[in-house]
């Protein structure tokens, strides 16, 4: 073999050294950029809402979510004839996304006549595959107004001044998806109202919630919530709030099927008002009807 021929060799040897290690660099690179890169969990909820209460869950920016929510229940011993339920209350709401993190919420209930609303921030979004961002944080601040008189259970609880009718409700909701079919939600709650002359409540109430979702189907699920109040009102009997559903993904609406033994839907009321027990006897069941339609209003072009 010539010197030329071994030449030749040489260069053919090192130039694929090169190339290859080259393309390992290049490699490795886009390997770590990709690893450094977070994937977040989705769809840790499918839907705002639970059943009663809010899921760490906000829209993409510029959607709107319009809601109805219907209880239905029956009244011991009534001498009336009515269709299925003696009586039955509806929320009508509407939400708006400001951005994909920052929701705001306006709502009115016709049984109790409490309008309520909320402010609502995804304040850090669980990764996968990563031991950062465990879990999904989402941060809501909630109101209500109900007129002079309000109906807790049976009785009306008059409002003596102006202040007694608003009530305020801060939680922090911690949520994480623990796999393609599970979550689970814990929700510390703090809610605040002014006492009422006429009785001797608190006025600061602590609670806190649990929720969880199992996913049954590719667009069904069954969900349940429960609040635990530490310091309950005292001025009439009150339970705990509890609620177990199917959530039914249709499209862009999402329907919600109930049984509960709250009777209310702003967040003040079902967790510190709820004067029946979850159970079989007359009155105390509810059943719950929810619909909500997703409206994206941007302009995907």
């Amino acid at each position: 073999m010539t010197n030329k021929h071994i030449f030749r060799l040489l260069v053919l040897f090192f130039g694929s050294v090169g190339s290859s290690m080259q393309s390992q660099n290049l490699l490795e690179q886009l390997n770590s950029e990709f690893l450094e890169k977070p994937v977040f969990e989705i769809a840790t909820f499918k839907t705002t809402r639970i059943g009663l209460g809010h899921s760490i869950e906000t829209r993409k920016k510029e959607t709107l979510e319009i809601s109805l929510y219907n209880r239905y229940w029956n009244i011991p011993d009534f001498e009336g004839q009515r269709f299925l339920a003696d009586v039955v209350s509806t929320r009508y709401g509407l939400d708006y996304a400001i951005s994909d993190k920052f929701t705001v919420g306006l709502a009115y209930t016709n049984y109790d006549k409490i309008t309520d609303g909320f402010l609502k921030y995804k304040l850090l979004k669980q990764r996968q595959h990563s031991k950062k961002g465990l879990v999904s944080i989402t941060l809501v601040q909630g109101f209500s107004h109900r007129k002079s008189e309000s109906m807790v259970g049976n009785i009306y609880q008059p409002a003596t001044t102006s202040s007694h009718k608003y009530a305020f409700t801060s939680q922090v909701l911690v949520a994480r998806k623990l796999n393609p079919d599970f979550s689970l939600q814990i929700t510390p709650t703090f809610i605040h109202r002014e006492a009422n002359d006429l009785n001797n409540d608190p006025n600061n109430h602590f609670a806190i919630g649990f929720g969880g979702r199992h996913k049954i189907g590719g667009h069904a699920a069954i969900v349940s919530e429960y609040y635990y109040v530490a310091n309950p009102i005292k001025s009439i009997d009150t339970y705990n709030v509890f609620m177990v559903g199917v959530n039914w993904e249709v499209s862009d609406l999402m329907l919600q099927f109930q049984i509960t033994n709250a009777r209310n839907f702003a967040e003040d009321t079902f967790i510190t008002q709820t004067t029946n027990n979850f159970n079989a006897k007359d009155g105390n069941f509810h059943f719950g009807f929810n619909a909500t339609y997703v409206l994206p209003t941007r302009n995907k072009n």
